[in-house]
C-alpha cells in the first residue's frame, strides 16, 4: 500500500510539473524555476527557463531569465547547450549586469568541452580566444587568475600535442623526418613548454641518422649533430640529457675523426641508464623543492 501511494504521489508530482511547464501562468512558472534552482533541480529549472524566454522576451525580465537557462544548464554540466546560452546572451545583452559573468562561464564551458591532447583542439583553440577578448572587455574581472590557469593548461596541452606528433617519427625511427618535425615546432612556437625534449630528440634524431647512414654521407650528417648538440648545451647545459648528448658527441667527434680519448664500454644497456638516471635527477629536483 505505501509502495502504490509512493508511486502515485510520484506520478502525481510529475504531472503537476509537466502541466505547469505546458502551462501559461508566467508567475507560477518563474517562481517554480527559480524554486528547482535553488533546490538543485537543474534541468527541470533549465526547461522552465526555457519556456519561459519564449514569453518573456523583450521584457524586463529577458536577461534574468536567459542567464537562469545558460546557467541551469551550467549547473547540470551541459556544457555544449550553456555555451550556446551564454554566447547568445552576451549578443544579445552586452550591457547586463550578468554579461561578465555569463561571459566568463562561456569561457568554463568551452574549457570543459575541450579534449585532451591527443585529439583535435579546435576547442582549446576556441577557449583562448574567448578568454583574450573577454579580458579586453573586463580587464579587472575577479575571474582574471582563473583566466590565467586555463590559458597557462591550454597552452602546455597544445604544446605538447604538437611535440609528441613530431616525436611520433622519432618513435617511428624515421630519424630524418623526426629532426625536420622538431624543428618545425620550434619554428611554428620558439616558446614551447616542451623545448628542451624537442632539442634533445632533434639531436638525437640527428645523430641516429647519421649513424645509419652510408659511410659516404656521415661526415655531413655527424657535422649536423654536433650543431645540433651545441644547440642544446648552449640553452641546457645543466639538462638532465646532458650526460648523453656529451656521449654521443664523442661518438660523433671520434666518427669524425677528431676525437683522442680513451674509449667507452657500450654495454648495450646504456639508454636504460640514461633514463634510469634522469629520472633519479628529476626526482632531487622535486625534493628540493
Amino acid at each position: 500500500m505505501a509502495v502504490t501511494l509512493a508511486l502515485w504521489a510520484a506520478a502525481s508530482c510529475k504531472s503537476e510539473y509537466q502541466q505547469l511547464l505546458e502551462g501559461y501562468d508566467e508567475e507560477a512558472k518563474y517562481a517554480a524555476a527559480f524554486d528547482y534552482f535553488n533546490q538543485g533541480k537543474f534541468s527541470k529549472a533549465a526547461q522552465l527557463f526555457e519556456s519561459l524566454s519564449v514569453t518573456t522576451n523583450g521584457t524586463e525580465r529577458d536577461d534574468t531569465i536567459q542567464f537562469y537557462w545558460g546557467l541551469s544548464n551550467y549547473r547540470f554540466k551541459d556544457y555544449y547547450t550553456a555555451e550556446t546560452n551564454f554566447k547568445e546572451f552576451i549578443e544579445k545583452y552586452p550591457r547586463s549586469p550578468f554579461a561578465e559573468e555569463a561571459g566568463f562561464l562561456r569561457i568554463d564551458c568551452l574549457y570543459n568541452s575541450s579534449l585532451r591532447y591527443e585529439l583535435d583542439q579546435s576547442s582549446s583553440v576556441q577557449t583562448i580566444s574567448a578568454i583574450g577578448e573577454y579580458l579586453t572587455n573586463y580587464p579587472q574581472t575577479q575571474h582574471l587568475d582563473a583566466c590565467r590557469d586555463i590559458l597557462t593548461e591550454l597552452g602546455e596541452r597544445m604544446d605538447r600535442k604538437a611535440y609528441e606528433g613530431a616525436k611520433l617519427y622519432y618513435k617511428m625511427e624515421d630519424y630524418l623526418a623526426s629532426r625536420i618535425a622538431l624543428k618545425n615546432v620550434l619554428k611554428d612556437d620558439a616558446d614551447n613548454k616542451f623545448r628542451e625534449e624537442i632539442l634533445y630528440y632533434a639531436a638525437k634524431s640527428s645523430y641516429k641518422y647519421a649513424q645509419l647512414s652510408v659511410p659516404e654521407k656521415q661526415k655531413e650528417r655527424y657535422l649536423t649533430f654536433i650543431d645540433d648538440y651545441l644547440n642544446f648545451v648552449g640553452e641546457y647545459e645543466t639538462s638532465v640529457y646532458r650526460r648523453e648528448m656529451d656521449v654521443l658527441y664523442k661518438r660523433a667527434q671520434r666518427a669524425l675523426g677528431r676525437y683522442t680519448g680513451p674509449d667507452e664500454e657500450d654495454t648495450g644497456e646504456e639508454e636504460k641508464d640514461f633514463e634510469k638516471e634522469r629520472k633519479q635527477l628529476l626526482q632531487e629536483s622535486k625534493d628540493k623543492k
